[in-house]
């Protein structure tokens, strides 16, 4: 009697390290995609705080 384990065709096991490979390196990417968009992001806004704090501490010295 053949169970559906044994019917199932076996796959090579290079085939599986390569897709997961693939894999891996794609999350990777993915990973690292997010992580610099969130740094540059994060810069952005920093630069923007301090292009108002120095708008507004321009102001001030100027007119009081």
């Amino acid at each position: 009697m053949r169970t559906d384990v044994e019917a199932t065709p076996h796959h090579h096991p290079v085939l599986r390290k390569a897709a997961a490979g693939v894999v891996l390196i794609v999350a990777v990417a993915l990973a690292l995609k997010l992580v610099v968009g969130f740094v540059v992001w994060l810069f952005g806004l920093v630069v923007v705080v301090a292009v108002v704090a120095g708008i507004l501490w321009a102001l001030k010295t100027l007119l009081w």
